[in-house]
């Protein structure tokens, strides 16, 4: 079993992950980074958020350290929220899974069930941008703009007081994405929680500041380790 498994956010590469990866087994960390189908993994499925928890459950070990950035957040969040044994402890890295109504998210979701006609309007493609905090976003395919849409309807029915693992959450004061208030929502209803702001962090540090990301991931794992020799 690895120390680490992750699973990322909203983007066609993980190649900006490799700095962080490469530092933290370094320091001894083994890491596996789980590709997510439709996104670094090749689909034509259009996915719900059940099938990406059956798709966590099946490739993360019971009683696994997981982290979950942005998007990879949401779908371990309602894993954790149905199967609250799963993982040991869970590491959110500027999650998504807040439902917050606005006019941008329902213009996105509307944009992502007409697609193609409107995909060269460019501020429709810097909506996307801004909501997935990926630059990818622009080409993704059909099903994974309906992919999206069910993703961000799936909110809705979270219930983050269901999530009772041990839970870190790690987020940057500078995240336009998934904003800095979404944080303290999901701490302040989830019963197993600690939660830390790091002032220089966008809501991607694996790119912003992967030295100090890795530390801090470092750090945990180190913590994680120390609590299990009790």
């Amino acid at each position: 079993m690895a120390d680490l498994y992750i699973v990322h956010g909203w983007t066609y590469t993980v190649e900006p992950w490799k700095k962080t990866i490469d530092l933290l087994r370094e320091k001894g960390i083994s890491v596996k980074m789980l590709h997510v189908p439709g996104l670094t993994e090749k689909s034509n499925k259009v996915f719900t958020i059940y099938d990406y928890m059956k798709w966590a459950d099946k490739n993360i070990p019971n009683g696994a350290v997981a982290l979950g950035h942005s998007n990879g957040g949401r779908i371990l969040l309602n894993l954790c929220a149905a199967r609250p044994e799963k993982l040991k402890y869970l590491i959110l890295l500027d999650s998504a899974g807040v439902y917050e109504p606005s006019v941008r998210k329902k213009v996105v979701e509307k944009v992502a069930k007409i697609g193609k006609p409107l995909k060269k309007i460019a501020v429709v493609d810097k909506a996307f941008h801004r909501l997935t905090g990926s630059t990818d976003y622009s080409r993704a395919p059909e099903n994974m703009k309906q992919t999206l849409a069910n993703m961000l309807e799936s909110d809705k029915e979270l219930d983050f007081s269901k999530v009772r693992t041990r839970t870190f959450i790690l987020w940057g004061k500078k995240d336009t994405t998934t904003p800095p208030r979404q944080a303290t929502e999901m701490y302040e209803k989830m019963p197993n929680a600690e939660l830390k702001f790091y002032a220089n962090w966008t809501h991607a540090p694996y790119i912003s500041a992967p030295e100090e990301l890795a530390r801090a991931l470092g750090g945990l794992i180190e913590k994680i380790k120390k609590e299990e020799k009790k």
